[in-house]
């Protein structure tokens, strides 16, 4: 395995790693913690998505062109552009919608649960089987 192979292999699974612990455990664990209220949740969401995004962007970045370097596979390519796509969606498209929403509820208005959270958490699972189905690849 070249060493672009095996740098795209490790981001390829921290990012699989940092959405597994934030997206499906961290996410939902929150709003059980004593004292976490519904606008503190959403506040400490918008922070700790944030951050998620942008490493992610980093890490997609990172992938692309270990990729471009080790002249991947046309499969390797395809899973990690199913992933980037899904990511990509999840910030342009949904979290204008999502951030609308928490903005509503941090200014005291009674919002409406939304619709575009079951959408990005669609993406997130679309984004996890194609992170899995990426590292398997470059490991194969």
């Amino acid at each position: 395995m070249s060493s672009a192979f095996a740098v795209a292999t490790a981001f390829t699974f921290v990012w699989l790693g940092m959405v597994l612990a934030i997206s499906f455990i961290e996410a939902p664990l929150k709003f059980r913690a004593p004292g976490v209220t519904i606008p503190l949740g959403l506040g400490i969401g918008r922070l700790v998505f944030r951050a998620l995004n942008a490493v992610e962007l980093l890490l997609a970045a990172g992938i692309v062109v270990c990729l471009v370097v080790a002249e991947a596979r046309t499969s390797v390519w395809i899973a990690a552009a199913v992933a980037i796509v899904m990511l990509l969606a999840q910030v342009g498209l949904v979290r204008p919608g999502l951030t609308r929403r928490t903005n509503a509820v941090l200014a005291g208005e009674d919002a409406p649960r939304s619709k575009a959270h079951l959408v990005y958490v669609a993406l997130e699972l679309a984004k996890v089987a194609a992170l899995v189905v990426t590292g398997v690849l470059l490991l194969s």
